[in-house]
């Protein structure tokens, strides 16, 4: 999950609170996810 999709998924709960994504949390998440990727690309890198 990178952080441009998270952002988009967000955005997209957001926009539409009553939706299947607003609704279940998946934007935070989404969000969550890419953070913790972006912290293993981190690791990697050393």
């Amino acid at each position: 999950m990178t952080s441009e999709a998270a952002s988009r998924i967000q955005s997209a709960g957001d926009r539409d609170p009553a939706s299947r994504t607003g609704q279940t949390g998946f934007g935070s998440r989404a969000q969550s996810s890419a953070a913790h990727n972006d912290n293993e690309q981190d690791d990697d890198e050393d």
